[in-house]
């Protein structure tokens, strides 16, 4: 079973500098003829090698802004972060009016659903008193996480739709309602990161999505900063005519957000794809206990911190607080914030947010006849005490327990080692031709061609 995965090496640019190989939390990525190479069994799509690649050699599949114009009735899916990009001279009115002006019909902000989210985990909640701790499936990455590397913590992810699914629900019955047909409406998701364009090609739990297309945050935020550069400080944009989201939603998708609104006893709230990692491998290890909800993020300040964020995370942190302080005195002066009309859907988007239960596809299945798969895994430990423990990653492989895995896998040669190289050399079974043809498999010919002058 294959993985949609969104993340991609551009070989041509790729220069093979091993740094996307060294970062990735779940040791996905090789070295082939001195270029970057993906498992696609291993990668769940954080978008770490993304950050790192000083040759931007790693692209996101994402779509093209043009194919909004294929539907009459497009409607932009905003998650709240990206009004956190703007300075703080551009406010929500211009960005709506903005995207209304470059082509979208329709503007909504996914955590306008946020709220019949927190319902509908207090639902599945009480329904499942066994199942603990319950795990948020808010973060795509963090359920591929769970997936292929804790697949015994499989069953605890919610298996519920997040807010973007059902604010794709709710702007389809809605524009529906009002006698639109369905082939004129495009849903097009403006994307933070790497793993929700996954989510929407490929959702989990689900055969198909809603979405119509994903867009790139940081290529719109420059298209809508620049027209609102281009249209002068004197342009007029039309006022909302009230606040788009309650103060409870702006934050929703902020480290911390779903849990300081959950009613559990016991919770945390975990960003950070390492930080995630090691309390997973202590949860696994029965070393914490009694914790009933899991808010985990795979980015530094959630969504704030994602990869296409066009500003600094603290900042649009700091915009988003500001925007939802504000939120919070118009609702005590009575005034409604607009996510509140999705109300009148709660008990239909509910009862419909439910998708089938999260299934473990775990990376170190070796073998699907298990016999095979146990003799597999003697010898790799077999395999790793002749190996030097030192991570050098000369072999193409993050570590020498990948090393060894690929090798018994027979996804590499144990020749690929150096330090084995050298001893098979020492002892005269290995000339430094055969060597050096072991390197060219990793490295490629034009990395140790040629003459070093010193």
């Amino acid at each position: 079973m294959e993985f949609f995965h969104a993340l991609n090496v551009d070989e041509k640019r790729c220069i093979g500098c091993s740094r996307c190989m060294k970062i990735c939390p779940t040791e996905a990525i090789r070295i082939h003829g001195g270029k970057a190479a993906i498992q696609e069994h291993r990668c769940i799509d954080c978008g770490r090698c993304y950050e790192v690649c000083p040759a931007q050699a790693i692209r996101i599949k994402d779509d093209d802004f043009e194919a909004i114009r294929r539907y009459p009735h497009s409607v932009a899916l905003l998650p709240a972060v990206f009004m956190g990009q703007f300075p703080d001279d551009i406010n929500v009115s211009k960005v709506y009016a903005s995207l209304y002006e470059l082509g979208f019909a329709h503007v909504m902000e996914v955590e306008s659903a946020a709220m019949i989210y927190k319902e509908a985990k207090e639902r599945y909640a009480r329904e499942h008193p066994d199942v603990r701790p319950l795990i948020s499936s808010f973060c795509p990455a963090i359920v591929r996480l769970i997936q292929i590397k804790y697949p015994s913590l499989a069953e605890n992810v919610m298996p519920i739709k997040v807010p973007l699914d059902l604010s794709a629900m709710y702007a389809v019955q809605e524009l529906v309602s009002r006698g639109i047909p369905r082939e004129e409406i495009g849903l097009f998701y403006i994307t933070p990161c790497a793993a929700k364009v996954s989510a929407v090609k490929a959702p989990v739990g689900e055969e198909k999505s809603l979405i119509d297309g994903v867009i790139n945050m940081n290529l719109l935020y420059n298209r809508v900063y620049k027209h609102i550069k281009d249209m002068g400080k004197n342009h007029q944009y039309p006022p909302l005519s009230r606040q788009r989201l309650s103060a409870d939603a702006i934050l929703s998708t902020l480290t911390n957000g779903e849990r300081r609104i959950c009613t559990a006893k016991r919770s945390y709230a975990i960003d950070g794809i390492e930080n995630v990692m090691d309390f997973l491998d202590r949860l696994e290890n029965d070393e914490v206990e009694g914790v009933e909800f899991l808010e985990l993020r795979a980015c530094d300040q959630s969504c704030a911190g994602a990869l296409l964020s066009v500003d600094n995370r603290f900042l649009c942190g700091e915009r988003m607080y500001a925007r939802a302080r504000k939120a919070a005195e118009r609702e005590r002066n009575g005034e409604m914030p607009r996510d509140r009309e999705m109300e009148k859907y709660q008990e239909y988007l509910i009862e419909n947010s439910l998708v089938d239960e999260v299934q473990p596809r775990s990376m170190m299945v070796l073998d699907p006849d298990i016999s095979k798969a146990l003799e597999k895994m003697e010898k790799i430990e077999r395999m790793k005490v002749h190996l030097p423990q030192i991570d050098c990653g000369v072999c193409g492989a993050p570590t020498c327990e990948a090393f060894a895995t690929d090798v018994v896998c027979q996804q590499a040669s144990l020749h690929q080692c150096v330090f084995y190289r050298l001893h098979l050399e020492q002892a005269g079974k290995m000339t430094l031709h055969e060597g050096r043809t072991n390197m060219y498999a990793v490295w490629g010919d034009d990395r140790i061609s040629g003459e070093i002058e010193v």
